[in-house]
């Protein structure tokens, strides 16, 4: 096993960096999280770096289906501001790799090129005010009138609706004891006619506001059904695929960002404040807790860049894809409250970036799948795979 980073990677890290500090300065990630703010033409500038194009296959414009990189540039990204990470990830991978792996030839074709310009963004409408976890019991519901198909009810924590192209809606398509058998995911334009979305005021994460989006008497073309007509009551398939696994990949990358921020940080202010006479990196207390941290965390970029790979070979990596998420999220939340309290009240006052830091670590044990979900989903497959 080789561990060191290819020269691709480390050129796609310097470039990033590069724009970071050029184009997403601490004190504007600081007004976009103060404002909920997404800044677009920083996202535009991004896209010109090709980097929207690395879930993308070559043929449609992009750089070939990238999967590692893909969590890298979330990684480097989220170490500044989630205002541009998460849009990044609702092009790049909610767009592109969705499209990729369910899309028609004729979506793929329309849509692609788009995301490897920058100019196509979905959002996820996938729960609901009482549907989390067991999407399959969702009850937004649609159905075929000639050539178009209806779609009313509501989605809840569709977080980015405002600033999307479309969203990518998960819906009930016949009965609802059939469950897994009747669900359909359809592209539905965030602009449509009927579409309501409202602001739900969180915690952090800002910048891809989390909205609730009402669907009363939405029509859109059949053409927008995922996967053309084969996409028809074809959605669990499409939604439980390669794009869960890569979903758990993308909150785990921002968890490894975030994390590497707050041990910088805290790092940093050891070597800076003094107290007692000398800088409180000299304490041994302080010292403990920040090789603790460093190494909480080469531990979770490990296990995120294994589940990466084999994601990207196309290997079985469900288990590793949970192990990846639970591990990063709740790595990051006690990194980030770690740095906090190695700041003391400066973590606490919203003049240093850890307050922000600890309140979007809140958040990531709980998106994507649960930590709870993701125990469920480690112990049952590997209990079908072990004979004890």
């Amino acid at each position: 096993m080789n561990f060191t980073e290819s020269d691709t990677i480390r050129q796609l890290r310097e470039t990033l960096r590069r724009f970071i500090e050029c184009e997403m300065p601490r004190n504007l990630a600081a007004t976009w999280d103060k404002t909920n703010h997404f800044p677009r033409e920083v996202f535009e500038k991004l896209a010109k770096l090709g980097v929207t194009g690395l879930s993308v296959p070559e043929e449609f414009g992009g750089y070939g289906r990238d999967i590692l990189a893909t969590m890298v540039v979330i990684e480097e990204l989220s170490r500044r501001s989630l205002a541009v990470s998460v849009p990044y990830i609702m092009a790049a991978c909610y767009a592109g790799m969705n499209l990729d792996e369910c899309g028609s030839d004729a979506q793929k074709k329309e849509l692609l090129p788009r995301v490897v310009d920058g100019s196509l963004i979905f959002a996820y409408g996938l729960t609901e005010p009482d549907v989390g976890a067991d999407l399959a019991s969702v009850n937004t519901c649609a159905e075929r009138v000639g050539d178009n198909v209806l779609i009313n009810g509501t989605k809840r924590f569709c977080s980015g609706a405002a600033i999307s192209d479309f969203i990518y809606t998960l819906v009930r398509t016949g009965p609802v004891d059939e469950r897994y058998l009747n669900l359909s995911i359809l592209l539905v334009p965030s602009a449509a006619t009927g579409i309501t979305i409202m602001p739900i005021e969180s915690l952090g994460m800002k910048g891809a506001e989390t909205t609730d989006v009402i669907f009363d008497n939405v029509e859109i073309p059949k053409a927008n059904i995922l996967g053309g007509e084969s996409g028809w009551n074809a959605g669990w398939k499409m939604l439980s695929g390669p794009g869960l696994d890569v979903e758990k990949l993308e909150v785990a990358a921002i968890a490894v960002g975030i994390a590497q921020a707050a041990l910088d940080d805290a790092w940093a202010y050891a070597r800076e404040r003094t107290q007692f006479g000398k800088a409180v990196i000299g304490y041994q207390s302080i010292q403990h807790k920040l090789a603790q941290m460093k190494t909480d965390l080469h531990a979770t970029r490990l296990t995120l860049y294994h589940a990466a790979w084999l994601a990207n070979e196309r290997l079985p990596c469900g288990i590793e894809t949970s192990m990846a998420k639970l591990h990063a999220t709740e790595a990051a939340k006690a990194i980030a409250l770690e740095a906090q309290t190695i700041m003391g009240a400066y973590g606490y006052v919203k003049d240093y970036d850890v307050e922000r830091y600890v309140r979007d670590a809140l958040l990531l044990p709980i998106i994507g799948g649960s930590t709870a979900v993701q125990k469920n989903n480690i112990f049952k497959r590997t209990d079908r795979l072990t004979a004890y």
